[in-house]
């Protein structure tokens, strides 16, 4: 038998490092070639790492959360025949990675140690004692809460049921600490001491408790690039109000003329339709600006990122040249990449390249949104709620169907009326649907 040390191997071009996310084994597990052994984080997506082996799991070479570099020692598998390394090895530790959290100290440890040195050492007959006292279990120390099997009733004296009754308790959400989870006067008062909360005459305690989330994976990714684009980036937002009556019309007809025969329309091909022409006439917002180099890169192709929310958290896959699709191209593209994102088969080109992004929280959007730039690039434009309002024609309201676009601009290299002058052209498509189809 040999060992095996497969090594994190190369991820995406110009990747140095990856975060570890997710264990699929563990010591002991008994693996096949291109099982999936675990899925690291890049700054581009996620990625599973598979088996270049068969045979049994020694060691993991990271824990969650860890910076590894390429090319570090991952794991270590026990393989038939000769492995790649040599009996006795010393361990590697991941070149570049963060070091494992040691435990706390343990501050009794230390105080007992501390005595003992004033004191003497304990006899070793005293030990075992001592052991078996600190390993009690925590139900025989005085004033423990015993907990009481879920949905059995409690058990308690009449006096402290009659008095239960008059405090508006309910003695199912008490902690006995007698016999078998028995309440007593004693836990009574400490139940309403500590804060049990009164509700429509029943008392509730207050939950205290606090959940440790680390941030890692796609949300540590996600955090890094809102915080990268809010500190570098001098937003300005242009909010504009919408009717969208005209173009819901036009999508309706179209969904039901081709019904089963072309993919469904929703209101973001459109969108993607507006922006091409929109940017036709000022590619100066269909760019990505390299600020350490101090250079916009104007790209001849719109490719729209749309940010998708997915179980992982928010992705943003890139429908690449929306220009030279037609409406119904897009709208079949963008429920794909949709699809994949959310089910995790999404490549890592299709998340990267975007020169512009539309963001939607669709009906759960609020009137107005404030969108933040997807960095490196200098605008993103944000769908808000549809809604019914009144609109004055010029002499009475009538109801219209409304909605607001916020837009986002890289006020470092787009100016305000250059701004103002590409939300209202986006306005005016869309108002106007039939232009959106008028070629020149």
């Amino acid at each position: 038998m040999g060992v095996y040390a497969m090594r994190l191997p190369d991820v995406g071009e110009g990747i140095a490092e990856a975060e570890l996310t997710e264990w699929h084994v563990k010591p002991g597990d008994i693996v096949r070639e291109d099982d999936i052994l675990a899925a690291v984080m890049t700054d581009k997506a996620a990625v599973e790492v598979p088996s270049a082996v068969s045979g049994k799991v020694l060691e993991l070479g990271g824990e969650i959360g860890q910076m590894m570099a390429i090319g570090s020692v991952l794991i270590r598998i026990e393989v038939e025949g000769e492995g790649n390394e040599a009996p006795g090895a010393a361990p590697e530790t991941a070149k570049g990675s963060a070091p494992a959290p040691q435990p706390a100290p343990d501050k009794a440890a230390d105080k007992n140690k501390d005595e003992g040195k004033d004191a003497g050492a304990q006899a070793p007959e005293a030990r075992p004692a001592a052991a078996a006292a600190a390993a009690a279990p925590a139900a025989k120390k005085p004033g423990h809460r015993l907990p009481r099997p879920e949905g059995s009733k409690p058990l308690a004296a009449p006096s402290v049921r009659a008095r239960a009754r008059s405090e508006g308790v309910d003695l199912r959400h008490v902690p006995g600490t007698g016999p078998g989870g028995r309440i007593s006067h004693e836990d009574l008062d400490s139940w309403i001491e500590s804060g049990g909360i009164r509700q429509g005459g029943v008392t509730r305690g207050r939950n205290t408790g606090v959940e440790e989330q680390r941030v890692i994976g796609m949300r540590r990714k996600i955090a890094e690039k809102m915080a990268l684009s809010k500190r570098h980036i001098p937003h300005i937002t242009i909010v504009e109000e919408v009717e969208m009556g005209a173009l819901e019309d036009l999508r309706a007809a179209l969904n039901k003329k081709h019904e089963g025969s072309r993919p469904k329309l929703t209101l973001l091909p459109f969108l993607m339709r507006a922006i091409v022409e929109a940017v036709r006439e000022q590619p100066g917002l269909n760019a990505r600006y390299d600020d350490e180099e101090g250079v916009i890169y104007r790209h001849g192709g719109v490719h729209i990122g749309v940010a998708t929310q997915t179980p992982q958290g928010l992705n943003v896959p890139v429908l690449h040249h929306a220009e030279s699709n037609s409406l119904w191209d897009n709208a079949g593209e963008l429920a794909r990449l949709a699809d994949a994102a959310r089910d995790g088969s999404i490549k890592r080109e299709e998340l990267t390249g975007g020169t512009i992004t539309i963001t939607s929280l669709g009906p759960l959007g609020a009137i107005a949104t404030t969108p933040i730039i997807n960095h490196p690039e200098v605008a993103i434009v944000g769908v808000n709620k549809m809604q019914i309002r009144p609109v004055w024609d010029g002499q009475q309201f009538r109801p219209r169907k409304m909605m607001n676009i916020s837009c986002s601009f890289d006020h470092r290299v787009i100016d305000g009326w250059d701004a103002a002058v590409f939300v209202q052209k986006l306005k005016s498509l869309l108002e106007n649907p039939a232009m959106l189809f008028v070629e020149g």
